[in-house]
């Protein structure tokens, strides 16, 4: 052993020997892996960033365990459902911060960065810009302050690894001013998109459209807190033209079956391995408001009372369907059922209340970004307030079909007829309602037209207050027996970024369920 040692020392002295009277760049070349790749396409990058808003990790726990049960389109009695009682989950609360930025922002800001000085390019760098907005609004719609100006932009100097939060009233105008820079770079005459593309396959006039449907979206927003600038964000970017139809909705499109990131995360946290929809149902208050109006959407909606593992026990018929109430565990809820469901509850348990039809949940099915009915019941609200000169009664029309006949792209079995759609839009007297009440109708249908978008089901409630809904009344709610205005900050920000996490908080007022937005309506 000695000697192997004593070996090995001379041979490493003469080989420093050696290598000191070579050239010094000949030795950093045996550091350089010739088959290594050194550059990437944006292309990728762009692709791989628009699959990941629909991630099953986030997607789970922000829109599914908080929002829907939040808003009442769906309930559980499992206590890791948050939302349903207000419970504070660190790692639900947080998770969309904690993945996003990483996951979804560094990714199109890469993009956005490298490709500034590529007019070839222009598509990607204008659809990244796009993403990127959206993918912020809806954080800063879920937390309040956020990282906007600095965001995913660590790959470019240490001086962007502790972002600072800037004002919800900040991030609004600079999502603006960011979506009309790019409207103005998409081109015909650029790279096209080709395969690369999971929302549109190359279609530039649709990324127009999906821009300035965004534009709507944030100027409806920020409609109770600068109504000058949302009136004239909308009206411009609805004249500059925005969804027409169906066929122009932002909808990210999946391969067939289980594909790695390439599926609905979504539908992979209701219903795939984690297998969430055992213990999640239809609301009550969501099931009975559409019995109430004779909506045909509630067996597209609630598929079966039974066993969602044995179709052999499913019972469809739409008289049978139940929904769970929110808000109760599976102690608490026995006390309100009749005698006969209690004995029903106590041999099948939640069986008993409708479950989401597994015919939306498929891996390939599309996740909603924004689609045609919001922008025509957007528009509906704009004629209100005076906004826009076409009728309210129109788009309130157009809306709704929209939003029933959406319901075909999950499944064919989900056709309306027209004449079930135009009886469902009658009974709902939108034409002879009062003002107010054409607002209330337009927040209900805005509503049930964005179950499976409930990030924005929630954000469209905090601003206009409809539904009504009744919060829950658990014992152990976090702060109180509200829904909350908004969700906690990633926990991981407290301790690695936390002057600029305390002095958001700060300004905001708090970093509790209970602060609420710059734009939050005060309902």
């Amino acid at each position: 052993m000695k000697f192997t040692n004593k070996l090995a020392a001379l041979l490493l002295a003469g080989s420093i020997g050696l290598f000191s009277s070579c050239d010094e760049s000949a030795l950093l070349d045996l550091n350089v892996d010739e088959n290594a790749a050194t550059t990437i396409d944006m292309a990728y990058l762009f692709s791989l960033g628009t699959l990941r808003i629909a991630s099953e990790y986030e997607n789970t726990r922000v829109p599914m365990l908080y929002s829907a049960t939040m808003i009442q389109h769906t309930a559980s009695t499992a206590g890791y459902f948050s939302g349903d009682k207000y419970l504070y989950n660190a790692q639900y609360s947080g998770a969309y911060m904690e993945s996003h930025y990483t996951n979804v922002v560094r990714l199109l800001q890469h993009v956005i960065t490298q490709t500034q000085d590529d007019p070839t390019m222009d598509n990607f760098r204008a659809a990244s810009i796009v993403l990127k907005v959206f993918d912020l609004h809806r954080m800063t719609d879920i937390y309040g302050d956020i990282p906007y100006s600095e965001a995913g932009k660590g790959l470019e100097g240490p001086e962007y690894w502790f972002p600072k939060y800037d004002s919800q009233e900040e991030v609004y105008t600079a999502m603006i001013a960011d979506l009309l820079e790019a409207r103005a770079l998409f081109s015909e005459s650029a790279r096209g998109f080709g395969s690369q593309d999971f929302i549109y396959n190359g279609d530039i006039a649709k990324w127009r459209k999906f821009t300035n449907s965004l534009l709507m979206r944030i100027a409806m927003r920020m409609s109770n807190v600068d109504a000058a600038k949302a009136q004239q964000v909308f009206v411009e970017a609805s004249n500059s033209g925005a969804f027409a139809s169906i066929d122009d909705m932002a909808t990210i499109e999946f391969a067939t079956g289980p594909q790695g990131v390439n599926r609905n995360g979504l539908n992979d946290g209701y219903w795939g391995n984690n297998k969430y929809s055992r213990d999640c149902k239809i609301s009550e208050t969501f099931l009975e408001w559409m019995r109430t109006n004779n909506d045909p959407r509630l067996t597209i909606v609630a598929g079966a009372t039974g066993n969602p593992d044995d179709p052999t026990t499913w019972v469809t018929d739409p008289a049978a369907q139940k929904g769970l109430p929110n808000g109760y565990t599976s102690t608490t809820l026995r006390p309100l059922l009749t005698p006969e469901e209690l004995a029903a509850y106590n041999t099948n348990g939640n069986r008993i209340f409708s479950m989401l039809n597994l015919k939306y949940l498929d891996w390939e099915d599309p996740y909603y970004l924004i689609s045609y009915a919001e922008v025509e019941l957007m528009k509906a609200e704009a004629s209100l307030k005076g906004w826009i000169a076409s009728d309210a009664s129109e788009h309130f029309t157009k809306g709704v079909t929209a939003a029933i006949r959406s319901w075909e792209l999950f499944d064919p079995s989900f056709a309306r007829t027209p004449q079930q759609i135009q009886a469902y839009i009658a009974g709902r007297g939108f034409a002879a309602a009062s003002n107010q009440d054409k607002l209330r109708l337009i927040g209900e249908e805005y509503w049930a037209a964005t179950y499976l978008n409930d990030i924005e089901s929630w954000s469209n409630w905090r601003r206009t207050g409809y539904p009504v809904l009744t919060p829950t009344k658990d014992p152990n709610a976090f702060e109180g027996n509200f829904i909350p205005r908004r969700l906690k900050y990633w926990e991981n920000e407290i301790g690695s970024n936390p002057e600029n996490y305390q002095a958001a908080a700060t300004r905001m007022g708090g970093d509790l369920f209970a602060t609420k937005m710059w734009w939050d309506g005060g309902n």
